[in-house]
């Protein structure tokens, strides 16, 4: 059955679209640098226009910018399009368990609704308490750098925030990376992720032929992270095992996973449990990390949006210590950083897709198993969407009536109904340790050794390269 997403009677064939010219073999991928994939895909979609082709190898992809054809194409997800089956194939064959993130149909709603149950806002505020404890160990490191005069590699420690959260809501796990404690399962997820992406563009599998170093370090990062995931879900069943009682209230995601996976006709084993808690870390590090580290750099770049994000903070949350939900839900402001930075700098600056059965987008007919590319920072930077788009103005996204921010403009979290689960918590955690940070130091440097802009760097998500910060404690 045909799709159709938008409405012209005149259709085009993927051949009739204007695009780069594909070199022979490689097709535009010889025209990328992998790192900077993102933007040169925008580049190409401010030169060819909302829709457009590129070939990778002898791929043939449909490239969507404008809002509207991207928004279309999220919200018929998972009937109409799937993420690409090469992503799911080379994740399989390093020895990766799917978790809802690459999960399809069926499998992934069974998945969905556990994952879901386990985000859900009232979750999440259960489990405040341990945020908070989180975000006052990050305070304390931030103090001793303070107090010593250290420069901080912001990057790293908003990494290590995240996953001491992560890990606690996830499985339990009160790993203190903040502190110096090493999580395994990170240190190789660190390297797997990565892998993963680079993999899904290459141009010929050589691996599957022979090992490089780098493939000979994945493998062994893939084993590693297989048996620290299964030590984690022994633990977790040896616990449930020795408290019954916890199944009636499950205190982690990990136990809720087992839970469900012990029930007839749930639709979730023990490989569903193990690749749903991978998946709970590279949802919980380098997304919220990265955007993080982007909104702070935006707003020490922007001192009167700094000074009212801090007025704000003073005014509303003053004490780290004695931080609560319903404080963290008034942050509006605050919030509206997020949201911007989230404009300017999004860290899934495109999402791949892959047709289910014919479809159609604006004017293109899109045959069953072809891939389209939807790039996410398009009509949100465009002075024909946003005025003065270019500027960090977080008060735009305060405006109400007609001049209310339009919000498919920029859709970080996705659209329909695969929109990102953990949206709440990532907000959350973004305002948490920003509202501490406003709250308890003045920045005295936020940038570059050079003092450049950050360069953009894609892997798995988008982040800030080189970013380090020195800070003075706020006198009450």
């Amino acid at each position: 059955m045909e799709q159709t997403l938008g409405s012209t009677p005149a259709l085009r064939s993927i051949a009739q679209l204007a695009g780069p010219r594909p070199w022979p073999l490689a097709g535009n991928l010889g025209q990328i640098r992998p790192e900077r994939i993102h933007q040169h895909v925008e580049r190409w979609s401010q030169q060819y226009g909302p829709i457009f082709r590129m070939q990778f190898g002898s791929t043939p992809i449909v490239v969507l910018a404008g809002h509207e054809l991207v928004n279309a194409a999220l919200r018929d997800r998972p009937d109409g399009f799937r993420r690409p089956s090469i992503t799911a194939q080379v994740s399989n064959e390093m020895g990766g368990r799917p978790g809802v993130f690459l999960a399809e149909g069926s499998v992934w709603r069974d998945q969905r609704r556990m994952v879901m149950a386990a985000l859900a806002p009232h979750a999440i505020k259960a489990y405040f308490p341990a945020l908070v404890k989180v975000g006052l160990r990050l305070q304390k490191r931030w103090q001793q750098a303070a107090q010593q005069h250290l420069v901080i590699d912001l990057c790293e420690d908003l990494k290590r925030y995240s996953v001491d959260i992560i890990a606690g809501l996830a499985f339990g796990s009160d790993v203190n990376t903040i502190d110096g404690g090493e999580d395994v399962i990170q240190r190789h997820m660190d390297i797997v992720l990565p892998e993963v992406a680079r993999r899904s563009v290459a141009l010929f599998p050589y691996w599957r032929y022979v090992k490089l170093p780098r493939d000979r370090k994945l493998d062994r990062s893939v084993q590693h992270l297989s048996s620290a995931v299964d030590a984690l879900i022994a633990t977790a069943r040896q616990r449930l095992q020795d408290e019954p009682q916890r199944r009636e209230r499950p205190a982690n995601l990990l136990e809720a996973m087992i839970c469900a996976a012990d029930e007839g006709g749930s639709g979730v084993d023990d490989a569903a449990v193990a690749g749903n808690v991978t998946t709970m870390l590279l949802a919980g590090e380098d997304t919220t990390s990265n955007t993080l580290a982007w909104m702070l750099y935006l707003l020490q770049q922007h001192p009167v949006a700094l000074e009212r994000a801090r007025a704000e903070v003073l005014k509303m949350a003053p004490d780290p210590a004695a931080f609560t939900i319903e404080q963290m839900d008034s942050l509006d402001y605050l919030d509206a950083c997020a949201q911007e930075a989230m404009r300017l700098k999004p860290v899934a600056p495109f999402i791949p897709l892959e047709a289910l059965r014919d479809s159609v987008i604006g004017d293109v007919h899109i045959p069953k198993g072809n891939l389209i590319w939807c790039v996410m920072r398009h009509d949100s930077v465009s002075e024909q969407h946003v005025a003065q788009a270019a500027e960090f103005d977080p008060q735009r996204w305060l405006q109400q009536g007609s001049d209310a921010m339009n919000k498919h403009l920029a859709m970080p979290f996705g659209s329909g109904l695969r929109t990102c689960p953990g949206r709440y918590l990532a907000l959350l955690e973004i305002k948490l340790a920003s509202a501490m940070l406003l709250g308890s130091f003045d920045i005295t440097m936020l940038g570059t050794e050079n003092g450049a802009e950050p360069e953009e760097r894609m892997a798995f998500t988008m982040s800030p390269i080189g970013l380090r910060m020195t800070l003075t404690e706020r006198r009450a």
